[in-house]
């Protein structure tokens, strides 16, 4: 048997974490039974969120998007903006994706999509210290100081902001991270006077954006999966 979760989180339904709030609110049901934080399943038990029956064995299948500037990463937006659910890449898939990680509206590049709620958490949980890389350009041109800084932390919103600057090229560098608080890369470049003008994730773990276009979307190759899900 295994935790209600857990077994919500690997049908693609939604994140393990999202799951136990769902349970915490009463949402989900265990035999038509309002369902409990520690409460167990097996195969045999229907699970139900407000009513809807999940699928508790889906086949785990994982994509890489690179999202277009302009595009929400999120599943529902009151104002009804675009969202990357709205893609025809994406909506084309017919399968409950959910996103690693999200990228405000003025960025682009690599986000992952995923019903494998298990690496979901591996790739958001802070303790796993997963490394993302972004290309950055700015104006003006990164110092050399400020560079400095950045490796050996700058204070912002009460901790140290830690990053790795690299393949600087004028006004365009890589940065890498290994946090995921909102908007950080924005807040601290801004906190330095640098204004920007993309912003685009290249890199998250093992996997790389390559040449993917905006808004094209291809499926993890098995061997660079391997990598990621050790």
């Amino acid at each position: 048997m295994e935790r209600l979760q857990k077994i919500i989180a690997n049908s693609g339904y939604t994140s393990r974490r999202k799951a136990e709030t769902l349970i915490e609110q009463g949402k989900v049901k265990l035999n038509n039974i309002t369902a409990k934080l520690g409460d167990k399943a097996n195969e045999s038990d229907e699970i139900t969120i407000e009513n809807i029956p999940i699928n508790s064995k889906p086949k785990n299948v994982y994509y890489i998007l690179n999202k277009p500037k302009g595009i929400l990463v999120t599943k529902e937006d009151p104002r009804s903006r675009r969202t990357i659910y709205n893609l025809r890449s994406v909506s084309s898939l017919g399968q409950n994706l959910n996103y690693v990680g999200r990228l405000d509206a003025m960025s682009e590049g690599l986000l992952i999509l995923t019903n494998d709620g298990d690496l979901i958490q591996k790739l958001t949980h802070p303790k796993h210290a997963i490394t993302k890389t972004y290309q950055l350009r700015t104006d003006p041109v990164i110092s050399k100081q400020h560079i400095t800084d950045l490796k050996e932390g700058i204070p912002i919103e009460g901790r140290k902001f830690f990053a790795t600057i690299d393949n600087k090229n004028n006004n365009t560098f890589h940065i890498s991270i290994q946090e995921g608080r909102n908007r950080i890369i924005r807040k601290v470049l801004e906190k330095l006077n640098y204004k920007i003008f993309e912003l685009k994730r290249i890199q998250v773990a093992n996997i790389k954006l390559e040449n993917l276009k905006p808004g094209e979307i291809r499926e993890i190759p098995e061997k660079e999966l391997k990598q990621l899900i050790l």
